[in-house]
């Protein structure tokens, strides 16, 4: 097993990195790399896509951490459905939690970061390839 990424991953690194891509990919993918370790940049893209038109408005763009609601809604609708996740409720919501700690630092938190982190913690990001 090689370390390299494979062709498709790799342009879509490059992709997210040129300065002709769309400034909303590079800025993604900028912000999930200040909270990320690493960052599979396909994934990222992967996300981006399966968010879609909600990315359009600014307040849907981002993760009120503080509201109940919004998390609930996170949890089951992206955790639960998307991820698949069959893990107590409990569990899941102190997933959030962490991810918000996280990100503490951020006022807006992009709404593409806290799914690309929440994959990651689970081990999902190949849903996104």
């Amino acid at each position: 097993m090689t370390s390299d990424l494979p062709a498709p991953a790799a342009a879509a690194d490059a992709a997210l990195d040129s300065p002709r891509a769309g400034s909303s990919s590079v800025d993604y993918s900028h912000n999930v790399r200040q909270h990320a370790a690493t960052v599979n940049a396909a994934a990222v893209a992967g996300i981006v896509k399966y968010l879609g038109f909600s990315l359009r408005r600014a307040d849907s763009a981002t993760v009120a951490a503080s509201d109940p609601v919004e998390l609930r809604r996170l949890r089951e609708s992206f955790l639960k459905r998307r991820l698949r996740l069959t893990d107590a409720d409990d569990a899941l919501d102190s997933a959030l939690h962490e991810v918000m700690d996280r990100m503490s630092g951020d006022h807006a938190k992009s709404r593409v970061t806290v799914c690309y982190l929440l994959a990651e913690r689970f081990g999902k990001l190949a849903l996104f390839l």
